[in-house]
């Protein structure tokens, strides 16, 4: 499986979203079963997609992110281009569609 950079600051985070020209973040707590259910899944899904970035924050530990990227229920998944959001899926995620999203935006961009 592909690493996840965790992040324990807001700051890190938006360093880490303009280094990369494609970036995907995992924003997750830890008491969140959802959380911790979705995350292999999307580690595997991720497999596909080398060129993409990942990062992973614990929205209980980073509590400002919350505010910063407009959270308001984990687990959230977000794609970023060049700095900017293109994908957004929260709780309840469709792998399906989920790929289908990326895999769009991935072959644009690499």
């Amino acid at each position: 499986m592909r690493e996840y950079e965790t992040f324990t600051s807001l700051g890190a985070l938006h360093a880490f979203i303009e280094r990369y020209p494609l970036s995907f973040v995992y924003v997750s707590s830890t008491d969140c079963s959802v959380c911790h259910a979705l995350f292999p899944k999307v580690q595997e899904l991720l497999m596909k997609y080398p060129e993409i970035h990942l990062g992973r924050v614990d929205a209980q530990e980073v509590q400002e992110v919350a505010g910063a990227l407009s959270i308001f229920t984990v687990p959230v998944l977000l794609l970023f281009v060049e700095g900017k959001e293109y994908v957004r899926e929260a709780r309840i995620v469709h792998m399906d569609l989920l790929d289908e999203k990326i895999k769009k935006i991935y072959e644009l961009a690499v």
